[in-house]
């Protein structure tokens, strides 16, 4: 029996690379330029990060690899494939109990529905660490991939007037960090894979429940036209789903805030207008015009940007109050993560993690223990937009 997709992915492909809009006019030797500095920019940043994070990453800086906008959809249609994969076992599992027309029907709309929203964020996504790829030839996972988006970091830095090599250094640091954060800290790619797997598995898959979700995205989709608050990523998740959800967005708060707080406390010493470029990069992100604001609250963007204030603000509290060595204790593991209360109070996850008793190993989900890698006396002895789906974009 042939199996059933969850989502048409090469209609995915099709469809946002039809959509997406085209980059900047640049001649050629511009673009060669622009693609040779970010992958010069992007070692000297994972230097400059892991000096000031105390962080060790991978042994050797790499290059990142950087892509138009097309090549963005097809690198992240790929990276989706991965995560869901569990999903896709479970559905093909139950393919009996789904009509073949609603399986071939479903799998098509939410391929073009994949496809657009790709292409929607296609445009405005600077970088991401891709931590879900596909195998290797010889069957093994890579561990990750640093991808830049040329055009994008091209035109946000003209509508800026900005430097363009201080700013393409700026949005390498951030993204650099995210590569340290899950190079240097072993469990935590893995912990935010099972969380996600959870958080997929978790869904009601029953045809009955499936129409009903789909009613209240209809909903939110109108209430956000409306100027509400609706988004699509509320309305579509079970009870269960919610609390899974809930320890996602703590760790991704956190990764997000660190990234953000790494690339302004480094930017100083490395990039001289780094003042300059954070206000109106702030200011970039909270514009935009009516239709761009409602996509942006429906496909839970807004919720990535309440992410980077929180989780920065997050980090500059307890290394104001304990350090850099006393806030690496975060990434010892999973336990000593933030909750989401914590994140707004960071006296609380001071108080349970740093100042209390010493905490003995404990083993994650997936049976790995509490070692991260990390240098000096942030160790194994207490010690992870710019970013996009899964690590994500600016």
């Amino acid at each position: 029996m042939v199996n059933m997709q969850v989502i048409d992915w090469d209609l995915a492909v099709s469809t946002g690379v039809r959509l997406v809009r085209p980059g900047p006019q640049v001649s050629r030797e511009e673009a060669r330029h622009a693609v040779g500095e970010l992958r010069r920019l992007s070692r000297e940043a994972e230097g400059h990060v892991q000096e000031f994070a105390r962080i060790d990453g991978a042994a050797e800086p790499e290059e990142a690899t950087v892509v138009d906008r097309p090549g963005w959809i097809r690198a992240n249609v790929e990276g989706f494939r991965v995560v869901l994969e569990p999903l896709t076992d479970r559905v093909n599992a139950r393919r009996d109990q789904i009509p073949a027309i609603v399986g071939a029907v479903g799998s098509r709309v939410t391929g073009v529905e994949v496809g657009a929203v790709l292409a929607f964020l296609a445009s405005r996504v600077l970088g991401q660490y891709e931590l879900f790829l596909p195998p290797d030839p010889s069957g093994r996972a890579p561990t990750g991939r640093l991808t830049l988006v040329a055009p994008n970091i091209v035109h946000t830095e003209r509508e800026l007037r900005v430097s363009p090599r201080d700013f393409r250094l700026w949005v390498c640091l951030h993204e650099e960090t995210h590569r340290v954060q899950f190079t240097g800290v072993p469990w935590l790619r893995e912990y935010v894979r099972g969380q996600m797997t959870e958080f997929l598995l978790a869904s009601d898959l029953d045809l009955g429940t499936m129409l009903e979700r789909l009613r209240a995205a209809s909903d939110a989709v109108a209430d956000a036209i409306k100027g509400g608050q609706g988004n699509l990523i509320d309305a579509i998740q079970t009870p269960e789903q919610k609390e899974i959800l809930d320890r996602l967005t703590a760790v991704m708060t956190l990764v997000e805030g660190h990234g953000d707080y790494v690339m302004d406390a480094v930017g100083p010493s490395v990039v001289p207008s780094v003042a300059d470029i954070r206000a109106k990069f702030q200011h970039r992100r909270e514009g935009g015009s009516r239709f761009d604001r409602t996509l942006r609250r429906l496909l839970g963007i807004d919720l990535k940007m309440k992410q980077y204030a929180e989780g920065s603000a997050f980090v500059r509290k307890v290394v104001d109050e304990v350090g850099i060595d006393g806030f690496n204790r975060v990434w010892g593991s999973p336990t000593t993560l933030p909750d989401h209360e914590e994140i707004k109070n960071p006296e609380r996850w001071i108080s349970r993690v740093v100042r209390a008793p010493e905490l003995p190993p404990v083993s994650d989900s997936n049976g790995s223990h509490g070692s991260n890698g990390t240098s000096g006396t942030s160790g194994v002895d207490g010690t992870d937009a710019p970013g996009g789906p899964p690590s994500g974009g600016a």
